[in-house]
């Protein structure tokens, strides 16, 4: 791999689209074994300098200048100021809000432009997915003027907030007398909360890309707890998000994510170092159990055991240990490039560690005995298990964000299927800034087939994760011919279409489907979504749609997550099986056109 060339697949352009899906899944699959993506360096250099110097020194920089503290190159002068934690989180959301943190750039499957965010939730017209039918005042799924302004807003408030100084604070003047920074003025803290909350309701899509979930309860806790009380709920908030993401890993799904998620670290130094985490490879790519011990040591043990030392450790030593685990846990996570690339989180929750658990230890007034009231940290545990224990039991209500199963590997996951020449519709999608992923790629001057081989591996990096194996079943189940198809990733293409996702499949339900359908009107048998939602905690099975997008659900029924995980991800034995609940009456095989077409020439942005 060179720093501006990447490690394509050794395939032969010509010939390796003719060949059968099967085929070119296994071919592709086992080049992940060894290069992950394939991504050059100078990828990886570009999210790095992003980090560096849009996240890291503008977020710092501002943060000191406008609160009297540093200089920013001083680190002992502000990173235990309370007001700089403050806005650092809120600088974070900001990033978040606009596009240019998480799920931004090539490696999140936005090519050109690499960013999306603003340029779609700043458009009148574009697709817009509320949460629940039931809240008044959110019908439709068109972005309107209002809700531009209120985003708008959005944005506006968190930067006032962020650049505003210091206020006074009694709570705080009685727990550090010779602190002069202040906190950030409460008042400017209610205007982000009230619009976090009304642009969720109208658009999921923006409270999940900002991160609502973890950081609108610090917005919260900033705005309306005494110092003491802010802090010990900081400390609550962080260890519910490890400790959630630790418990959504037991089972069977998550080992499965290690592997590849190794494989396409740029941090690994050699192909023989990931090929350790697979059984026999290339005979058997299924987790090794080295890659289980590296999931469930280094991952669930870590996420819920360190977590709890943190929160009720009096010992100085044993606290510094805690916190250096977990900053290099997270550093772990960030090297591994994950395609989602939420660096800004990782590095965020690294400072975060360090400013709460050493910054303000347990054994200097700051343990959750030292909390006001009993009452309150009652509370507070209870709202911030609420969602991820709901979202656990039923995944069907509730975003796998919020349920903190950020890398479980058990999520709602989907793929599209084409037929010949059908995919190009989505180019007359109005009010849509970008193009389908693969003519991005061709427009930054990608050959049609490298192009295409460039978007199939996203689909063989799903079939190495369990609910991949469900999904190719049902695609070899419902069409025969799928050879003939074209086969997407439907995280990345809903990327391309409402500039955000984050492995949440409920950003690419039937409401997403439905929205485009009325505005493309593809014809029956054209594009087929096979569609799983995630396997609730207490059941073995996860519950699937089969989906034609002009007729709606055409079938329903669940499969065994054991059978899908004990599969090879190029399925050589035949689809794992399903349990049919419900079919629709009189629905068959699509029967797609004679002619397959599967690349496609670039067109204009309108």
């Amino acid at each position: 791999m060179g720093f501006k060339t990447g490690d394509f697949p050794p395939v032969d352009v010509e010939t390796f689209l003719d060949k059968p899906l099967r085929e070119r899944m296994k071919t592709l699959a086992l080049h992940w074994v060894e290069y992950g993506f394939g991504t050059p360096r100078m990828v990886h250099t570009i999210y790095l300098l992003k980090m560096v110097f849009v996240t890291v020194l503008s977020g710092v920089a501002l943060a000191t200048w406008t609160s009297g503290v540093g200089p920013f190159w001083d680190v002992a002068a502000w990173w235990n100021q309370p007001v700089v934690y403050q806005k650092l989180v809120i600088w974070i959301v900001l990033l978040e809000a606009l596009g240019v943190a998480g799920s931004w750039g090539p490696l999140a499957g936005k090519f050109k432009p690499m960013t999306g965010g603003i340029l779609f939730y700043a458009r009148i017209g574009a697709i817009r997915l509320r949460p629940w039918r039931q809240v008044p005042f959110t019908d439709g799924d068109s972005r309107t003027i209002v809700d531009v302004v209120l985003y708008l807003a959005f944005l506006a408030s968190l930067l006032t907030a962020m650049v505003l100084p210091g206020v006074s604070s009694a709570s705080l003047s009685e727990a550090l007398p010779d602190n002069t920074s202040g906190l950030v003025n409460p008042a400017l803290l209610v205007a982000p909360i009230v619009l976090y909350i009304l642009c969720g309701l109208r658009d999921k899509t923006i409270f999940l890309a900002a991160r609502g979930e973890q950081y609108l309860p610090a917005l919260v806790f900033f705005a309306v707890l005494p110092f003491v009380d802010m802090i010990i709920a900081g400390k609550l908030l962080i260890c519910a998000v490890w400790i959630g993401a630790g418990v959504s890993k037991f089972g069977r799904h998550f080992t499965n994510v290690i592997p590849p998620m190794v494989s396409n670290s740029p941090a690994i130094p050699g192909s023989w170092i990931k090929r350790l985490n697979y059984r026999d490879f290339p005979r058997d790519i299924r987790p090794s159990k080295g890659a289980s011990y590296l999931a469930h040591v280094g991952g669930t043990a870590v996420e819920i055991v360190t977590p709890l030392i943190l929160l009720f450790s009096t010992n100085h030593w044993l606290t510094v240990a805690g916190v250096v685990l977990m900053v290099v846990f997270h550093a772990f996570i960030a090297s591994t490039f994950p395609l989602a690339v939420p660096l800004e989180w990782n590095v965020l929750f690294a400072y975060l560690t360090v400013f709460l658990f050493l910054g303000f230890p347990n054994d200097s007034g700051y343990g959750l005995g030292d909390i006001s009231s009993p009452w309150l940290a009652v509370g507070l545990i209870a709202a911030l298990t609420f969602f991820p224990i709901l979202g656990n039991l039923r995944p069907d209500k509730v975003s796998f964000l919020p349920s903190m199963r950020q890398y479980a590997g058990n999520w709602a996951s989907a793929l599209w299927a084409f037929a010949p020449g059908a995919e190009a519709k989505l180019n007359t999608l109005q009010h849509r800034p970008t193009l389908n992923q693969v003519d991005q790629l061709q427009a930054t001057g990608y050959e049609p087939a490298v192009a295409e081989i460039t978007m199939q591996q996203t689909i063989a990096w799903r079939s190495m994760h369990s609910q991949g194996r469900g999904l190719f079943s049902l695609l070899y189940k419902h069409l025969p011919d799928i050879d003939r198809w074209t086969v997407r990733e439907a995280e990345f293409g809903c990327n391309s279409l409402i500039g955000f996702n984050f492995g949440d499949g409920h950003l690419h339900n039937i409401d997403l489907i439905n929205a485009v359908q009325s505005r493309v009107g593809f014809a029956p048998g054209e594009w087929i979504v096979v569609w799983v939602e995630s396997q609730p905690i207490h059941r073995g099975t996860q519950r699937y749609q089969v989906i034609d997008a002009a007729l709606g659900v055409v079938e329903r029924g669940t499969w065994q997550v054991r059978d899908a995980v004990e599969a090879l991800p190029w399925l050589p034995d035949g689809p794992i099986p399903h349990e049919v609940t419900w079919r629709r009456v009189g629905y068959g095989v699509p029967t797609p056109p004679a002619e397959p077409n599967r690349v496609s020439t670039p067109q204009t942005v309108s």
